[in-house]
């Protein structure tokens, strides 16, 4: 099937340019947005005790959703539409 094809019509992909970028094991999105809450309620709010931890908290299971998928953040809406079993 490949054979009759023309020289230089097939390349080696890098996997680099498939997965998504990561921040701290989580999506660059996520990670943005989470780093700005927490600055937010640490610093804007002045409540670093609350800031600190929630932002931690989010980013490690950020980090561990990313490390079992790291297409997580584009998975999780369409599976909550989904119904967890169909009728037959």
């Amino acid at each position: 099937m490949g054979e009759d094809l023309p020289d230089g019509y097939r390349i080696a992909l890098h996997t680099s340019l498939t997965r998504p970028i990561l921040m701290g094991g989580a999506p660059r999105s996520f990670a943005i947005l989470n780093a700005t809450v927490g600055a937010a309620i640490g610093l804007g709010l002045q409540e670093p005790l609350i800031g600190a931890p929630l932002w931690m908290l989010l980013q490690g299971a950020a980090a561990w959703a990313g490390v079992r998928d790291p297409w997580f953040l584009e998975t999780w809406p369409r599976h909550l539409a989904k119904p967890a079993y169909f009728s037959a």
